[in-house]
């Protein structure tokens, strides 16, 4: 019977590993003792640590020191993760490893070095001719590689998927602006009526934050374009040739289209993950932007007859088991909840940088790459689908803003500065407990106040 184990032996002596697994020892001893969550790097993760073993090895190939057939086999077994989406189900450690991500660099190390072997016709487990250290990990160290793999994986996730998706958001925000112009509403302020306002001026503003949003996650991202490969295991670049970061990082720029830059201290970015943060604090902005969207549709779509009832919300599912004909604004609810979601991880980013940024280096690196993902990736998608379910069709309720407006009483206010602020209260006063509105209580009390149609009407307040 065929064995379902391989013995292999490393510094701390032997350890079964699965027979046909491509990982080694360093990742089956990680994936014994790192049994916690039993969730595992996020994929798109372990394909930007790839580019970055790619970008090592060409320059490595290229100055000789990786040369023949042991350099066709690693960029062969590399290209089949990149371009062919293969061996993905060979990354079996746990997000909550050891705080540099090690483990996981070695994976991905023994995982390529493993499959070269095969490719030249030899056994997996024997690390020869190809070696997870000696050749794949050449000029690297755990401790540049994860965070450069941070640095790419999330300013691509940006790219590909955050910014597209606020743009189209503020393409939406552009047409309901253009649909609402001319509609004057109730304006409110401490929840209570206030004076006049257009609706269009609300959506205004929710533009306005989330463009000002993007401008700041934008500037995050290109502090994000410093790299620290080449820095190794602490910025000071031991055991890496002169010239070897810039040629990696022009690698990868090529390899990216992204305009990466080696960092000028690459010790920096070992020992401490600020621009990470920095970034989460631009998305925590974006996220109080679009909280604040949502949290305002999801009120002035209260009702339907109950309630301010000034927008109309699309009728995407039943509202309720129980309730017939009910329906709830579930897409607001929806981004709201990922909004949380997203100033729980802001807070979680500021406490992995503030408790693993120790000496010279920052030990929570798979939490942090882990959270800042998931930012992006749940804003993008919240944002998205709030755009298509309730934005795009989204409406006024005229006459519901007509009547609100013909019985509010702050209207009142445009009063003050003709009869005094004292004469205005009076006015609202008694409107409030006859029942009566403002045109009509100034009527009564015969003030021969000229012009009271012009004076009254919520299209000039505004």
């Amino acid at each position: 019977m065929k064995e379902k184990t391989r013995i292999e032996e490393d510094a701390l002596g032997k350890v079964e590993v699965p027979r046909e697994a491509y990982w080694g020892a360093s990742t089956q001893r990680a994936v014994q003792n790192f049994q916690i969550s039993h969730q595992r790097m996020p994929v798109e993760f372990i394909l930007s640590l790839a580019k970055v073993k790619r970008a090592c090895l060409v320059v490595n190939s290229a100055a000789g020191d990786i040369a023949g057939e042991v350099s066709e086999a690693i960029m062969q077994a590399i290209d089949e993760i990149l371009r062919n989406g293969k061996h993905l189900d060979q990354f079996p450690v746990d997000v909550y490893q050891t705080g540099s991500g090690t483990q996981t660099n070695m994976n991905l190390n023994e995982v390529l070095a493993n499959r070269a072997n095969e490719v030249l016709g030899h056994e997996l487990g024997k690390k020869s001719p190809v070696h997870p250290n000696d050749h794949v990990n050449m000029g690297q160290s755990s401790n540049d590689v994860i965070p450069t793999a941070m640095h790419l994986v999330v300013l691509e996730t940006i790219r590909s998927e955050l910014v597209p998706t606020v743009d189209e958001l503020i393409e939406t925000l552009d047409r309901k602006i253009d649909e609402f112009e001319g509609v004057v509403k109730v304006g409110r302020t401490h929840l209570q009526d206030a004076i006049p306002i257009p609706l269009s001026t609300e959506f205004k503003v929710y533009r306005r934050q989330i463009e000002a949003s993007l401008v700041q996650i934008q500037r995050a991202a290109d502090e994000l374009m410093e790299i620290p490969i080449g820095g190794t295991a602490v910025g000071t670049g031991l055991n890496t040739p002169d010239g070897f970061a810039e040629e990696v990082v022009k690698e990868l720029s090529k390899m990216t289209g992204l305009p990466l830059r080696s960092s000028p201290l690459k010790a920096e970015s070992i020992a401490s993950h600020g621009k990470i943060v920095g970034l989460s604090s631009a998305l925590r902005m974006l996220a109080l932007a679009a909280l604040k969207m949502a949290n305002d549709i999801r009120w002035m779509g209260t009702g339907p007859r109950a309630g301010l009832s000034e927008l109309k919300i699309p009728v995407n599912e039943p509202g309720s088991s129980i309730m017939p004909g009910k329906v709830n604004p579930t897409q607001a609810e929806a981004l709201i909840q990922v909004c949380i979601r997203v100033l729980g991880n802001d807070a979680t980013l500021a406490q992995a940088e503030a408790y693993g940024s120790v000496l010279d280096l920052n030990v929570t690196k798979p939490l942090m790459v882990v959270i800042i993902l998931d930012s992006i990736h749940i804003l993008a998608g919240g944002l998205r689908s709030f755009a298509t379910n309730l934005l795009d069709d989204l409406e006024p309720n005229l006459e519901h803003i007509r009547e609100q407006l013909d019985e509010s009483l702050m209207i009142v206010t445009r009063l003050s500065p003709v009869v005094g602020y004292d004469k205005a209260s009076e006015i609202a006063k008694r409107a409030l407990e006859s029942g009566k509105t403002i045109r009509e209580t100034v009527e009564e009390m015969n003030l021969g106040i000229e012009g009271i149609d012009e004076l009254l009407d919520p299209k000039k307040m505004v």
